[in-house]
């Protein structure tokens, strides 16, 4: 494997790998008959053999050696045996079980000469052999009877003995990879890696690379089994899978979310091969292959595959288009994840730092549940899996499901319960935790559940021997697992065992078995405390003391326990056992504790327990006094006696005489519904409108229950409880906005003559399933007259898009809950500007932040992108956007807004990445230069503009500089000119000095006080990498000049790193470019004039002339730059812009200059000034320090390139600055001098 391994993974990490297309669709071109499928030996078999293709590697070798060797000479890398009903299952269907291996052989030996005869044409491109492994013709996740939801007609022992049997006849045959396909059935693939396994175990044959194929089999973005790609990739992710992908069913653009979805979490390799398009009508594909190669090299450019190919309905002609599409695109790099716990049911639950808590549910287990123990025992399952169904909705994470009871036949039981809760997708979307003292049990669960679960639980207390035995079975089958804190002595008690036997077990694992560390749980046993018995005291102590040691010292581990162990000893007192479990969990989650099975929808919140309860059960806990057991049993005696309403929730007989704006809160934080409608009721009757009570005080309940969750004092189930209050809120009000809406139609006839204010589609975002901010928001915006379109939770973004332009949307507003959501908005603002879309986006929830829009998100999209704090600034920012005159003046402020926003984000950043400036080069701006047609100049050299008219620049003053650099600023909504008048603080300020410098900038024009004076030159160009080379002719034969560029390399969002040699065009292009050069100055005889003033002693009117001089130099460069792009370049001769529309850049070119950030390097104007000889023709002049003489100086270069923007270089690394120098033919420590401000290191 090492030597196939080793060539695959440098290739496919140098360039985009090509995979052959569809076998079948080859075959049929052959059109065999039922005589060309029996040939000799099976002229007389019993049942048709026609449509059995992969007999044909029997009876018709020629004709499969020749597709392969085909595909080959079309240019793939890698070819499918023909194989993918080669086992005993499929072949079932032609009674041709037995020749399942054979078949296998014979096809791999066929792949492999056609393989090894093109590759003794070219040994510098070696081509391979991938074994095809297909699905079967069965699932073993799936019934196929709807009567019988936990039939299965193929046993997870039946698949593991099929596949075997294939996949030893494929390495017996040579193939060089193992390609497990188009899986619509993660379970049949689990099942198909547990082979790969025992067979590489055996010894037999060297272990080879291993490849998985997936098939997403419609737009919903799911396998036939109903899992989305990201759970079905965290299911497989544990057999050391070198490449994953997706294959058929769909076309390229229909599989493209898909794929990029799987791209963004995959740390391997990743392929695609789709169909050609989707099928017609007959069956039959369309897509051509220069359309489908099209499609594919948008794929490769957005670093999607490094493996790419086709499916059914593809040809040698569409591999060998995909070839040349894909050919010099780099592939994608594998991201670099920090490990972490990554478990699936039909979706992904990733454990990051943001998850909180993780709740296990406890009901579904025999021993912890009377009413499912019942069920169970009297079969009936389905009833059963009401009680599941309902902790998943109550908030669960994690189902706990354990069959351990002595009247039933546990492995039996656990199989059926588990394949049942496979049939039920709003159960089975989370994950599963299998249960049991019984490690036989443990298996048949694993062999039923197709996500990736955790097994509960292993140990040492058998020896290691066992454990071993046992983690290595779980390994195979992917599972995470617990380890309880017990070993061959006994269970552990006290804080330095438990670690103690946790780091054994740790290193183990880790370090004999290659166990990944994060898919460890331990559970170091909640013990029971508060018994009487002192050595009983500090147990709790104890546990939370472990937490602590087993996050210092075993990375990436998990930490839970069974919570309600820890309040045995109060049997029969539910209040206090919950009071007892809130507490405890509220100290332990804080040190590290991840996870716990406990019904936390019964937990009373942390702040709500009384005090005096509070103190004795803490004292229990942690063993404060030495009475605190007797204390707390005290307690205990007197809550029985007063009863549980009494003692625990003593606010539960004031809290409804208190005013309704408290009892809506109280009612929202604990979750009660039965007084909702009464008290929404008296709010609205004491409000002028009924929105004011979602705006008012629900929001404001809503506000307590989010800062609750956040410090870890409410949990998910609690929180669920409380949106669910809050909608039977909102629902109650619905009909009273809608009859205020149709009072005020009838009060104000003109409001219905538009339909309404604007369409806005709002959406929670793929992988979050919380939606009551949303719902907020929706309502609020319904009432004031806009049209909601709301696409509900768990939305995909090609379903946003689409839905965006079929109902022609004018805003989109993204909601989420959860940490995971913020990287899916900003998938989503990527793929609105992949499709060009051009309306704004508002983005909204509980995790969301301004700064976070600003910085991560606002990047990725060139339309306004909003943050909404909460639902009473929705129709602010609604009705700002979707008013075009508003909209400029909103867009600008807000641009201003983030950009400040950015540049504190960046600036206060102590660790940021830097990549290398090999990397940032790969990541360069790519310009399709066959699009791009550069104008010639209407002159080659230089010119001179003497005496230029003063009065033309005036009415171009930018004026808003002039103002900062009185430090006067307006704050929102008045900042810049003229808005800074209205401002209440500087308004009049402003107004004044703005009036003196109108008398004094009349004065210089009038009498001529001030000379304006500049060159311009067009040079032949080409671009070098981040140099640009300037030539005296088009013929390009002298050289005269390298203008040097820096290149970003500070990580941003946009994965685009810029430098301003990617505008000019490459001499491969083919293209003819230039580059323009520039020098103004309005500075001539500024220097008397403030002469006079000196004299005069006046320093306000000194200030004031060096500041007209500098606006006047500005002017003059703006003037000159549209006079360039107008005349004297001409490449945008047509343009038409207002002042405002210069001010904003929105025309075409930009003219960056020496020492700002598009280029920091002021050394460069040595050049521009010996290329010009600009001293000498204009007495422009520069200092030692490069400053220019006079002050009131712009210069630059211009660049008409319409891709041009404004950028800043940042910091920038050792490598880079050593590499400039030595293209400068500069010292290092010279280049350091003059670049110190941007030098990422000391």
């Amino acid at each position: 494997m090492a030597n196939t391994e080793e060539i695959l993974r440098r290739i496919l990490s140098e360039r985009i790998m090509i995979i052959d297309g569809a076998m079948g669709t080859e075959i049929q071109n052959y059109k065999l008959t039922e005589a060309d499928y029996r040939g000799e030996e099976f002229k007389d078999w019993p049942s048709d053999l026609k449509g059995n293709n992969d007999l044909l590697s029997l009876t018709k070798p020629d004709v499969i050696y020749n597709i392969h060797k085909s595909y080959l000479e079309a240019g793939a890398d890698l070819v499918e045996t023909n194989t993918f009903n080669s086992t005993f299952i499929s072949m079932a269907d032609y009674s041709m079980e037995k020749l399942a291996h054979r078949l296998n052989v014979a096809s791999a030996r066929l792949a492999r000469r056609a393989v090894d005869e093109i590759t003794q044409l070219d040994p510098t491109r070696p081509r391979f052999v991938a074994g095809a492994v297909g699905p079967t013709n069965k699932t073993a996740s799936i019934s196929p009877s709807v009567e019988r939801p936990d039939y299965r007609n193929i046993t997870f022992e039946e698949l593991v003995a099929a596949y075997d049997e294939q996949i030893d006849g494929l390495l017996e045959g040579g193939v060089q990879v193992l390609l497990i396909e188009t899986v619509f059935d993660t379970l049949n693939c689990k099942a198909a890696l547990f082979a790969v396994k025992q067979v590489f175990n055996r010894g037999k044959y060297l272990p080879v690379p291993v490849f998985v194929s997936g098939t997403i089999v419609d737009k919903s973005g799911r396998t036939l089994s109903g899992q989305v790609g990201e759970a079905f990739f965290n299911s497989i992710s544990h057999a050391n899978i070198f490449c994953v992908g997706l294959n058929c069913a769909l076309g390229a653009n229909e599989m493209r979310p898909f794929a990029k979805r799987l791209s963004q979490v995959a740390d391997v390799f990743v392929h695609c091969y789709p169909n050609a398009g989707l099928p017609n009508t007959f069956g039959g594909y369309d897509e051509t292959p220069e359309v489908m190669a099209g499609q594919l090299k948008e794929f490769a450019e957005s670093q999607l595959f490094n493996l790419v190919g086709g499916c059914c309905g593809t040809t040698p002609k569409h591999i060998r288009q995909i070839a040349l599409a894909v050919q010099g695109v780099k592939p994608r790099q594998i991201p670099k994840m920090t490990p972490t716990l990554i478990l699936s049911g039909l979706e992904p639950l990733v454990f990051t730092p943001e998850l909180n808590f993780v709740n296990v549910g406890e009901r579904c287990n025999v021993t912890g549940s009377r009413r499912f123990a019942k069920l169970i025992l009297e079969n009936k399952y389905e009833d059963a899996l009401s009680v599941a169904r309902q902790q998943v909705e109550a908030g669960a994470q994690i189902i706990d499901v354990n069959m351990d009871e002595g009247m039933l036949d546990s492995k039996k039981a656990i199989s059926k319960f588990l394949r049942l809760i496979a049939s039920e997708p709003d159960i089975s979307r989370v994950p599963i935790m299998i249960d049991s003292s019984n490690f036989e049990v443990i298996v048949e669960g694993l062999k039923v559940v197709q996500g990736k679960c955790i097994v509960n639980s292993i140990s040492l207390k058998e020896g290691e021997a066992d454990f071993l035995k046992k983690a290595r079975l779980i390994q195979q089958f992917g599972a995470a697992v617990v380890v309880m804190a017990f070993d061959e002595e006994g269970q552990a008690t006290d804080r330095d065992r438990k670690f103690e036997i946790c780091k054994r077990s740790y290193d183990i694992l880790t370090q004999q078995l290659n166990f990944p560390p994060q898919d460890i749980i331990f559970d170091p046993n909640i013990l029971t405390i508060a018994t009487g018995i002192e050595e009983h005291a500090e147990y709790a102590i104890h546990f939370i003391d472990s937490i602590k040691l087993i996050k210092k010292h075993l990375p990436y581990a998990r930490v839970s326990g069974g919570v309600s162990n820890l309040s045995f000893s109060f049997r029969g007192q539910e209040a206090l056992r919950e009071a007892m479990h809130s507490i405890f969990l509220y100290h332990a989650i804080k040190v590290g504790m991840d996870m716990g099975i406990v019904n936390a929808g019964a937990l009373p919140i942390y702040d709500d327990i009384p005090k005096d309860l509070l103190t004795v059960i803490e004292d229990a806990i942690f063993n404060r006094r030495a009475d605190a057991t007797d204390r707390l049993l005290e307690f205990a005696e007197g809550m029985k006696k007063k009863g549980k309403e009494k003692t625990i929730d003593v606010a539960a007989l004031e809290w409804r005489t208190k005013p309704v704006e408290e009892r809506l809160s109280y009612s929202l934080v604990k979750g009660i519904v039965e007084f909702i409608d009464q008290d929404t009721e008296e709010a609205r009757l004491r409000q002028p409108a009924a929105l004011r009570v979602i705006e008012g005080p629900l929001m404001s309940g809503m506000n307590i229950v989010g800062d609750l969750f956040g410090a870890g004092k409410m949990f998910l189930p609690q929180v669920i409880k409380s949106a669910r209050v809050m909608k039977k809120a909102v629902a109650y009000l619905i009909p009273f906005m809608n009859k205020e809406k149709e009072e005020a139609l009838l009060k104000d006839p003109t409001l219905s003559a538009q339909s309404n204010n604007g369409v806005i589609l709002m959406a929670t975002v793929k992988g979050d399933v919380h939606d009551i901010g949303k719902n907020i928001v929706g309502v609020v915006l319904q009432c004031n007259n806009y049209k909601v379109i709301d696409l509900g939770v768990m939305t995909p973004t090609e379903k946003i898009i689409q839905t965006a332009v079929e109902e022609k949307v004018d805003i989109i507003g993204l909601s989420g809950l959860i940490t995971p959501s913020l990287d899916e908005m900003i998938s989503v603002a990527k793929e609105m500007t992949r499709v060009g879309l051009n309306i704004p986006l508002l983005i909204g929830g509980a995790t969301t932040s301004k700064v976070h829009t600003a910085v991560k998100i606002a990047p990725h999209y060139k339309q306004p992108v909003v943050h909404v704090l909460d639902a009473s600034r929705s129709v602010v920012v609604a009705s700002s956007l979707l008013d075009q005159k508003a909209r400029e003046e909103f867009f600008t402020d807000l641009t201003q807004d983030y950009e400040e926003l950015r540049q504190d984000h960046y600036a206060g950043l102590k660790d940021r990445t830097y990549l290398t400036l090999q990397k940032c080069r790969e990541k360069r701006l790519k310009v399709d230069w066959s699009t791009v047609n550069p104008t010639t100049p209407s002159f080659l050299g230089s010119k001179v503009l003497d005496n230029y008219p003063l009065e033309k620049l005036v009415p171009q003053i930018d004026w808003n500089p002039f103002f900062t650099t009185w430090q006067l600023r307006g704050k929102s909504p008045n900042r810049g000119y003229p808005k800074i008048f209205n401002d209440p603080t500087v308004g009049p300020e402003a107004k004044k000095l703005f009036d003196d410098a109108q008398n004094m900038l009349a004065l210089i024009v009038k009498e001529k006080l001030l000379t304006a004076r500049a060159i311009i030159g067009f040079y032949p160009a080409v671009s070098d990498g981040e140099d640009i080379h300037l030539y005296s002719d088009e013929e390009k034969k002298e050289k005269i000049a390298t203008y040097y560029g820096l290149r970003q390399q500070a990580e941003n969002e946009t994965e685009v790193y810029l430098s301003i040699g990617d505008y000019i065009a490459t001499e491969a292009s083919g293209k003819k470019d230039y580059l323009g050069l520039f020098a103004v100055s309005t500075g001539f005889g500024c220097d008397e004039l403030e002469q006079k003033y000196v004299r005069d002693h006046d320093d306000y009117s000194i200030i004031m002339a060096k500041a007209l001089a500098d606006r006047l130099a500005e002017a003059f460069a703006e003037v000159l730059h549209e006079e360039v792009r107008r005349e004297y370049w001409g490449y945008a001769a047509a343009e038409t812009l207002t002042m405002e529309d210069k001010l904003k850049v929105k025309y075409q070119g930009i003219r960056p200059a020496p020492g700002y950030p598009t280029q920091p390097d002021h050394t460069e104007k040595i050049t521009m000034w010996k290329m010009m000889d600009i001293a000498e023709k204009t007495d422009i002049k520069m200092t030692e320090s490069l400053a220019m003489v006079p002050g009131a100086s712009v210069s630059g270069l211009y660049f008409a390139n319409p891709h041009a923007k404004y950028f800043a270089v940042g910091k920038i690394g050792k490598d880079q600055v050593e590499d400039y120098a030595r293209r400068k033919n500069f010292t290092v420590e010279e280049t350091e001098r003059w670049l110190r401000p941007i030098l990422a290191y000391d």
